[in-house]
């Protein structure tokens, strides 16, 4: 049992300062260059005095720090360093990334896909036209990125709308550009591939028409009229049912490139998502067609333009083997696209801290691979931000990783927790490290009750929230079909994914083609991702298939009863608001869990002699 050694006096908390809970002393004297990091520091630097200095043979966005002195090449690495002394660092940091950037799949009637936080932070709809922003908003959100080092956001969802390149809404890009470029933030937009249909009355939208080329370099043209410093484009193209230079028998590299020429002339970037699947592939396993749809172009596409690929090959599922195109594109620079909302792992019902699964994944695609990292946001208009208290450290731990993808799960998570629930000063130190211990647990715990060794997209359809191992609907393509992905029947469990079934093993660099590929040395966490195994099959414990699955289910059930003990033992050391919040949502995830273990031992059950 946890011993409660006192009892917290705190006023009654939102969550909506996030980890910038700083309380104003407003008493340093500040020297040096007046600019944002002078305002964070004279307000909330407890020390009498603060030095900045430019230098300017330091790297971009790096910043020193040393004593009470902080050092940058310019007035953004300023600003960063003074984030990292409000958190208690020293010595030298830069960026490992130059791009670091927010995916917001928010839609311009102020919806947002996978969104479980509330509306828009940044659209809405006033008639047929977008609302006013709001600019008290979007400056705590600038001010809460720079302070973990995001310096770029796309504001739209990737299943992109053409009106988000009519005029009113990209005045509106261009008030929340003003707001914010000083924190270091440029913006970006997903845009819809048949624009120039929608928009500009052309009858094709074919990359290599001298008509739809010239239409995107105008709206380009225009675009950075407004805007001089916007990014650039993100572009889901052939996807789900979006338009694509596939439509016109075109590749990839020259639907991007198209796009790619229009942007050059003003330093602007390309991000292709190789998010493909469906008609060009029939009959091709899923997480082999990103590779197969890609392959052919690699070396053909722009200078500025990259490939933006899901950290694994199916989607952002609970543990997933990373994606096999990280191996298979040698010639075009890529960026990693990791899902900070939790779609797959309980939205924001669940306390499912992330930052485990994203070093897993560099622990398989060395960080000096990408040019950039990509996050899709789990931001809305909820009053905390992320829809539960325990999600901001999804955002703080991107943010954090994209600085430094050396960092481990536990620092970042330290430092949120110092941040948020158990300042340094208040001795704390045992809830902190059961909290610590929780969020640490909380990933593996998820895996436990919802897809153990190997097993994924089993989640009811379409909303993704609960299981749904029985899944079948006749009128949709199999691929979107939990059978699909589990091949349960009498013989046995598994998506036989070796040389002698659908060989997605063969897109793998060695020595993982030939590990993942024998039964024998494929890690248990993915056995039933890459073989199909009887149900007699016993793993290193001893145990069969199911007694195995048994046993994952009923361990993460237990582990989330221990979430919920913790948290109530908490209750004295946490402010009502907060501890109420979040205890309402680990009844909803213990809940979860149990259905999860339940549904699904009864399913695979009727496979197996018990």
């Amino acid at each position: 049992m946890m011993a409660l050694t006192f009892v917290l006096s705190a006023k009654a908390e939102d969550g909506s300062q996030l980890w910038l809970r700083y309380q104003p002393v407003n008493k340093a004297q500040v020297s040096g260059p007046e600019c944002l990091a002078a305002e964070e520091l004279r307000q909330y630097y407890q020390g009498p005095t603060a030095t900045l200095a430019l230098d300017p043979t330091m790297a971009d966005d790096a910043y020193r720090i040393s004593g009470s002195t902080v050092t940058a090449k310019t007035e953004q690495g300023l600003l960063y360093g003074a984030y990292a002394l409000l958190r208690g660092e020293s010595g030298y940091s830069a960026p490992f990334w130059k791009l670091r950037i927010l995916n917001h799949w928010d839609n311009l009637d102020g919806s947002i896909e996978r969104g479980y936080a509330g509306r828009s932070i940044f659209w809405d709809l006033d008639g047929e036209q977008p609302k006013a922003i709001d600019a008290r908003l979007i400056k705590e959100y600038a001010r809460a990125n720079a302070s973990i080092g995001i310096n770029g956001t796309v504001l739209n969802n990737v299943n992109a709308s053409p009106k988000m390149l009519s005029a009113p809404y990209i005045q509106k890009v261009r008030e929340i550009a003003a707001i914010l470029r000083p924190y270091g933030i440029k913006v970006y937009l997903s845009v819809n591939f048949a624009s120039p249909m929608a928009l500009g009355g052309l009858k094709t939208a074919d990359p290599l028409n001298p008509k739809v080329r010239g239409w995107w370099k105008a709206k380009a043209k225009e675009i950075y009229q407004q805007i001089p410093d916007f990014g650039g484009f993100l572009v889901k193209a052939n996807s789900e049912g979006q338009p694509g230079p596939g439509d016109y028998k075109r590749t990839h590299a020259q639907g991007a490139n198209m796009l790619a020429e229009a942007v050059k002339p003003y330093g602007g970037i390309i991000m292709w998502r190789s998010f493909v699947y469906g008609a060009n592939h029939k009959g091709e396993d899923r997480v082999k067609q990103a590779v197969s749809e890609f392959i052919g172009d690699d070396g053909k596409f722009s200078d500025n333009v990259i490939l933006q690929s899901k950290n694994g090959p199916l989607d952002f599922q609970p543990r997933e083997p990373y994606a096999p195109i990280f191996d298979n594109m040698h010639n075009t620079p890529q960026m990693a696209e990791l899902q900070i909302t939790q779609e797959y792992l309980g939205q924001s019902r669940h306390l499912v801290y992330l930052a485990p699964m994203w070093r897993e994944f560099f622990g398989f695609v060395e960080p000096s691979r990408l040019v950039g990292i990509a996050g899709v946001a789990n931001i809305g208009l909820d009053k905390n931000w992320c829809g539960h208290h325990f999600s901001q450290a999804n955002w703080y731990a991107f943010g954090r990783l994209a600085w430094n993808p050396n960092l481990t799960s536990e620092k970042i998570a330290d430092e949120w927790l110092t941040a948020t629930f158990t300042p340094k000063d208040s001795s704390l130190f045992t809830l902190h490290s059961s909290l610590l211990s929780v969020m640490l647990r909380s990933r593996e715990a998820c895996v436990d009750y919802m897809m153990p060794i190997g097993l994924h997209h089993i989640f009811r359809f379409d909303h993704h929230y609960g299981p749904e191992p029985d899944g079948y609907i006749a009128h949709y393509p199999i691929e979107w079909c939990p059978v699909y992905y589990h091949q349960a029947d009498s013989a046995g469990i598994g998506f036989d994914r070796t040389h002698t079934g659908s060989n997605a093993t063969a897109q793998y660099r060695e020595p993982y083609c030939s590990l993942y590929d024998d039964v024998n040395t494929c890690p248990e966490r993915y056995l039933l991702w890459f073989h199909h195994v009887p149900w007699t099959y016993r793993l290193k414990s001893g145990r069969t298939v199911y007694e195995e699955m048994q046993f994952r289910y009923n361990r993460g059930v237990k582990e989330v009863e221990d979430f919920v003990r913790i948290w109530q033992e908490a209750k004295p050391l946490i402010d009502e608001q907060r501890w109420q919040e979040v205890d309402t949502r680990m009844q909803h995830q213990l809940e979860n869990a149990r259905e999860w273990r339940d549904t699904c031992l009864r399913y695979f059950g009727t496979f197996t002699d018990k």
